[in-house]
């Protein structure tokens, strides 16, 4: 856990941040007086999208915020970049690529925005597991063994299948796999373990459907072990519809019924990207944000708080949403609440490897929208995208500019517990890490979508690196950050008279995901008001 900031040496911590959409420049809107701190209605630290998200709701309220990023650029995972040959730009999301559809709040501030909300293709994903694990194969696979890939389930939440006996479950699973998963309906539904989310599907459904379907589901989405995921951080609503229905497959069918018709997902036209655009334009509407000046300590003075930036600015207001990184955040934090255990464990550096291709042997989409990987076959990657197949309008673009035959894939790197994503090991410099990768994710390709790649069919490449990413939300983790909430609005927040304003959201306390962290964001500047 970072150390506190000595009151008399503000600690250099900056807020860290990524990729800029359009590149646009901050506009000041109050000018600092020399010697003396600048006064605003409201102070955003952190330009992710939780602090954007946040700076916007205070627009909203008829506030003009100032936001103050470290990077030169706003967006957290929420980036982009152009993978195009020279002269054909093909710009596509190089982090978070779509948002879970039931999330009623990310639908009306979409709509808010103006932008334009997608479906993917409704070609189905597929996993891969190594070949020993043939469906009714008892047979541990060894190291590295080749894989076999296979549609997943479609009735499903994080993998849970809802139907264990339906056709595509059986062809993941097997026979075997279905008997077991079965028992779920004539179990008592006393007999579960809900501490973690692994322990529950084991408990319920058996070891086939955990190692067959949920790991290589939650895990790819997580990059984590489901043992070390909460079960209401990751599947909200899952063991609220266990209790009331006694059955695991039961409830996975409940919340799919409860879920909005069409897909379980949404992208933007243009990629999520977007939403950071949109959102800059909103507050530098009505605010202010500062790029590449990070907050390094947060006081408070004469009943008002105090941010102070790396560049020596001060900037004094009634109230302060810290939306940064959960390290940043403790620190900022630590004279004000009792912040000991809240920091997040370290999470797991992800590699994002983007590649252009000119294949035709991809363009019957013959993975569908992509391919999520259990652990221990012949292939690196956590998972892989076929991106122009799950979205019409980067296949629209591709065939405007490249041709049918143009492709872009996304394949990711690490996975929690390792201390470096393979195919490297740790202390490679970084141009040969990323050569590495890229070769890797050549051989990966072949392997998951059952194509041959030749050197000239690789148009464009990029490595997109995403340090202590996606720490895992444990039971633990929540049951302190949530705490530390609580403490952070007793400051005087929500309204109350009794001091300044201070919210604190972001992923590290809303749980991963658009979908948890717009709403929180959201009720964090609310909360705020006109306090």
């Amino acid at each position: 856990m970072p150390a506190s900031p000595d009151p008399q040496q503000p600690a250099a911590l900056d807020v860290a941040g990524t990729s800029s959409p359009d590149g646009a420049e901050a506009t000041s809107l109050v000018a600092a007086p020399a010697g003396g701190p600048s006064w605003h209605d409201a102070v955003v630290v952190g330009g992710g999208v939780a602090g954007l998200v946040a700076a916007h709701t205070l627009v909203t309220e008829g506030l003009s915020p100032v936001v103050v990023e470290a990077s030169a650029t706003c967006g957290g995972y929420l980036a982009r970049a152009d993978v195009g040959p020279a002269g054909t730009p093909v710009v596509v999301d190089v982090g978070a690529e779509s948002y879970a559809s039931r999330s009623q709040a990310i639908g009306d501030l979409v709509a808010a925005l103006g932008l334009e909300a997608v479906e993917p293709s409704g070609l189905s994903a597929w996993g891969y597991v190594p070949v020993g694990a043939r469906p009714d194969d008892s047979t541990a696979p060894s190291a590295d063994s080749a894989g076999r890939a296979f549609p997943l389930p479609a009735a499903g939440v994080l993998g849970i299948p809802g139907r264990p006996w339906a056709r595509d479950t059986r062809r993941a699973i097997g026979v075997l796999g279905a008997l077991r998963a079965s028992l779920d309906r004539v179990l008592p539904a006393s007999r579960v373990d809900t501490s973690n989310l692994a322990s529950l599907v084991r408990s319920r459904l058996g070891a086939r459907v955990l190692e067959r379907l949920v790991t290589p589901v939650a895990g790819g989405v997580h990059s984590t072990d489901p043992a070390l995921l909460s079960v209401d951080a990751v599947a909200p609503g899952l063991l609220a519809a266990y209790r009331r229905t006694g059955s695991l497959a039961a409830a996975v069918l409940s919340l799919r019924a409860q879920a909005p018709a069409g897909s379980a997902v949404r992208g933007l036209v243009g990629g999520m990207n977007q939403l950071v655009a949109a959102l800059e334009r909103s507050v530098e509407h009505g605010g202010q944000v500062r790029r590449g000046s990070g907050a390094r300590r947060l006081r408070r003075v004469e009943g008002a708080w105090e941010v102070v930036l790396s560049d020596g600015a001060v900037l004094r207001t009634d109230r302060v949403v810290v939306a940064v990184g959960g390290h940043a955040a403790v620190a900022l934090l630590a004279d004000h609440v009792d912040v000991r255990g809240a920091a997040p464990v370290r999470g797991t550096d992800i590699r994002l490897v983007t590649l252009l291709l000119r294949v035709p042997g991809l363009s019957p989409a013959p993975r569908g929208t992509g391919v999520l990987v259990a652990p221990g076959s012949d292939v690196v990657a956590k998972g892989t995208t076929h991106a122009s197949a799950k979205w019409p309008w980067l296949r629209a673009r591709l065939d405007a500019t490249l041709g049918e035959d143009a492709h872009v894939v996304r394949l990711s790197y690490g996975r929690g517990g390792a201390s470096a994503p393979a195919p490297v090991a740790a202390g490679t410099d970084a141009a040969a890490a990323d050569a590495a990768f890229v070769e890797q994710a050549v051989r990966d390709v072949q392997a998951l979508y059952a194509v041959r790649l030749a050197t000239d069919d690789v148009l464009s490449s990029l490595v997109t690196r995403w340090d202590d990413a996606l720490s895992p939300p444990t039971p633990e983790h929540r049951e302190r950050t949530s705490r530390l909430v609580d403490d952070v609005a007793g400051l005087g927040g929500g309204g109350q008279a009794a001091g300044p304003g201070l919210a604190v959201t972001g992923a590290w306390v809303a749980g991963t995901g658009l979908a948890a962290v717009v709403p929180h964001a959201q009720a964090a500047a609310r909360s705020l008001g006109h306090s």
